[in-house]
């Protein structure tokens, strides 16, 4: 089944703390198996006309098709950018063991405690 498939979620943050936050609440409600938060990035980009460079945080969220739109969903709600950088990534192939676990990590995410 289609919705059953691995993906990734390609996102980042304006700081670890933020991502960390976030991250651990995607994988506290099972949308998420694991999220990998790589600090030290820099971003260079236009907002609103005007260059930018910035340090920020990248995340890879690992999770199933079928929860792309509430992870995305709920990262917007948390993240403190206006138009945070959120891009679902389909999974053609890997160690299927690990790819199992991702699909068994997600099968039944939980409600928000919020």
């Amino acid at each position: 089944m289609e919705e059953d498939k691995p993906i990734l979620v390609y996102a980042t943050f304006p700081s670890r703390a933020e991502a960390e936050r976030i991250g651990g609440r995607l994988v506290d409600e099972g949308l998420a198996a694991c999220v990998n938060i790589l600090p030290g990035m820099v971003s260079i980009y236009v907002w609103e006309g005007k260059r930018h460079q910035d340090e920020e945080c990248a995340m890879i969220i690992k999770s199933r098709a079928s929860l792309a739109a509430p992870i995305i969903r709920t990262v917007r709600s948390l993240h403190p950018y206006e138009n945070p950088a959120l891009v679902v990534l389909g999974i053609e192939g890997g160690s299927q063991p690990f790819l199992d676990w991702i699909l068994a990590q997600t099968a039944a995410p939980k409600p928000s405690a919020d």
